[in-house]
Order: structure tokens, then sequence, then C-alpha cells
């Protein structure tokens, strides 16, 4: 099975860097369309600006084939502006600008809220079946999840509070694992879909 990384904007040479280790080149695909994303049994949705990536997946046209794929249980690893694209609802922004979402995750998130960009930081986050130290959670501008509903469980905490999500093989994380140089997260993604790395 290829792995995807959605290549609109935002943190895409960061996870596919941190791809790399773990499979194949020819297993790794740059989703850039709808014939992209055909090829590719789960994709990660990187961190970026989440209006701009959600009008980028409309106007390439992988806004309907996407939700098609996200209906069918396709595995996505969602981080920062991932996770607010798949999220249920966002709570109203002190923008007033939050994009459209496909609605697949059962979380409640409100966009930037820990803080501006200088309140960005590096924390340690424990998540779920990860072996060592905690892993390293790099927060920029991320988002808060503030609820969690029925179909989702908690799978990252952050001193106590809720930084990651999982529903089948949707994880939705509110920190940039592809920026820590640290490859457990996207290696237990993977092994969670079946893939060896």
């Amino acid at each position: 099975m290829k792995v995807g990384v959605l290549a609109l904007q935002g943190d895409v040479p960061e996870h596919l860097a941190a791809l790399r280790p773990l499979l194949r080149r020819s297993e790794i695909v740059v989703v850039r369309g709808p014939s992209d994303l055909d090829s590719v049994g789960a994709l990660c949705m990187p961190g970026g600006e989440s209006t701009t990536i959600a009008r980028l997946i409309e106007q390439s046209g992988l806004w309907a084939p996407l939700a098609e794929r996200l209906a069918e249980g396709f595995p996505v690893l969602a981080t920062c502006a991932g996770l607010i694209l798949l999220a249920r609802e966002l709570a109203p922004g002190a923008s007033g600008k939050d994009p459209s979402t496909f609605g697949v995750l059962d979380v409640r998130v409100r966009r930037n809220d820990y803080g501006a960009q200088r309140e960005s930081c590096e924390v340690p986050v424990s998540v779920e079946g990860m072996e060592g130290p905690p892993f390293p959670g790099v927060f920029i501008r991320s988002p808060r999840i503030l609820a969690v509903g029925p179909q989702a469980v908690p799978i990252a905490w952050r001193e106590g509070e809720v930084v990651g999500v999982r529903a089948g093989g949707l994880w939705g994380l509110t920190f940039h694992p592809e920026l820590a140089r640290d490859p457990r997260v996207h290696r237990l993604f993977l092994a969670s879909i079946g893939r060896r790395a």
C-alpha cells in the first residue's frame, strides 16, 4: 500500500521527510489531484493554513473524491490544520473566517487556540502505545480540542489535556509530529493501518 502526503500547502516536505526512513521511496506519493489520491491507501494531511488548504482542496478537484474516501474509512494522519479540516465541528474563532470541514472526526475544535505565533512551543506529549520518553510535541498556532464525541477516543495528552484523537483509521493531532525529527508518531500510524515501518 502506498501512503500519500497532501501537497497543496503547509508542512509537506516535513511529512515526506518523516516518512522516508519508514517506507520505500516508491511507496510515498505526493498528492496534488484526484489521480494521485486514487493511487494511495492512506494519507497524511499536513499542518499549514487551514482556510488556504481547504480552498486548494476544492480548486484541485480533491474535495469530492477525498470526502468519498473518508466516508469509506480511508486512513488519515491529520496534523494541526489537517485536524481542523476533518473535525465534526469548529467553535467560532476570533477571525470568523473558519474553513469548511469534512466533518468526519467526532471532535469540536477551535483554530489557533494556543495563541499567536510567538506562543509556539515544544512540550512533552504522551501518546498511547508509544514506548520510550514522551514525544516532543511542537505546537504552532495550534487548534485546541474542546470536546471529544463518542465516535472518537483520545490518544495523546499534553499535561492532561487531550491533544490527539483517533476514530478507526483517522488520527487527528493538534501538534506537528512532522517537525519533531522523531519518527514514532508516523511509525505508530503506519502500524495501525497494517504497514510495518
